[in-house]
């Protein structure tokens, strides 16, 4: 019988049914990925490995896997998977990029809303007994600018939002074409970085982490932001270097931020942003809405057992069935 090992908290009515399944074995195991030693062995008799962003496939676990076909990734990113290992052994790499970014980009308009109108800190200021009006007057989004960074599925998402708030979009993408048929309507201006920074309101990141992104933001664009300007990043936290933007929250460069990601997550105590009163913080919930997570892994149960039956899958990353030979 194949197996399928899940190594953290994937469930549902998807997981559910695939447990059911008569001629597959579902090993769920929600904690494995904190055990690096019971997870190597454990990966040895699997046929399937679903994950979500915790565990780090790496090239070196990915040898320890002699049976793998498929890594299915309950998520968008890619980032805690080898894909170019998993490639090399020829073991099928797939995700679910598109089924949670209308929750992003809902939550990043949620973000735009709770620091333009002081929302957190009006709540626990209320909380507290106290009915202080003026001292949380805020601002519309209407009229304001937003700078997209990163203009695929997501921002996309949040563009077309934004737009009935009233607000202005300017993008930053090297990566999309501007012409393409998605952005028809959305008024969108395509414009460098640097502009992008020092015209902006607020200003929202949409970027995979890749070489080029990690560690993007930096004190050098912090410092190109009006200090009325809010950031925020629903995206990767390690496109952020988080010294630098507290740095700037110190120095007044923006007047504050939301971040639903960390550069290391959970964060320490002790991170440079700890205790600030200028950010909102949320733990990486952006994807976690009951929707989004009935897709996402809809998607990755259904692509691991169509691999391991011998079908196609069809969020892959690489190729749709393995390459590799087992014995």
């Amino acid at each position: 019988m194949k197996k399928i090992l899940v190594t953290e908290a994937v469930t549902g009515a998807a997981m559910d049914q695939l447990r059911a399944s008569s001629d597959l074995e579902v090993a769920l195991e929600p904690d494995l990925w904190r055990d690096p030693d019971a997870l190597a062995r454990a990966i040895q008799t699997a046929d399937a490995l679903i994950v979500r962003n915790q565990t780090q496939v790496t090239a070196d676990l990915i040898q320890t896997a002699p049976r793998l076909q498929i890594i299915a990734r309950a998520g968008a990113g890619l980032d805690n998977v080898d894909t170019d290992a998993a490639s090399a052994a020829g073991i099928v790499v797939s995700s679910a990029p598109s089924e949670n970014s209308l929750s992003v980009a809902e939550l990043a308009i949620g973000l735009f809303l709770a620091l333009a109108r002081h929302i957190p800190s009006a709540n626990q200021d209320v909380q507290e007994g106290n009915w202080n009006r003026t001292r949380f007057t805020g601002s519309e989004l209407s009229g304001k600018t937003l700078g997209i960074v990163g203009a695929g599925r997501i921002g996309t998402l949040v563009a077309q939002r934004a737009k009935a708030f009233g607000m202005t979009l300017i993008v930053h993408d090297t990566f999309v074409d501007p012409h393409a048929p998605q952005y028809a309507g959305l008024d969108l201006s395509f414009v460098e970085m640097d502009e992008l920074l020092s015209r902006s309101d607020f200003v929202t990141v949409h970027l995979p982490l890749l070489p080029e992104t990690r560690g993007l933001f930096t004190s050098a664009l912090f410092e190109q932001m009006k200090p009325t300007a809010y950031f925020v990043n629903t995206s990767r936290g390690k496109v952020v270097d988080e010294a630098a933007l507290a740095h700037a929250l110190d120095q007044g460069c923006l007047a504050g931020a939301a971040l639903d990601v960390r550069e290391v997550e959970p964060p320490s105590p002790g991170n440079p942003l700890a205790g600030s009163d200028r950010v909102i913080f949320t733990p990486h919930i952006a994807a976690f809405t009951r929707e989004a997570q009935e897709r996402v892994v809809a998607a990755v149960c259904r692509d691991a057992s169509a691999v391991l039956r011998g079908d196609e899958a069809l969020g892959y990353f690489n190729f749709a069935r393995p390459k590799r030979a087992f014995t």
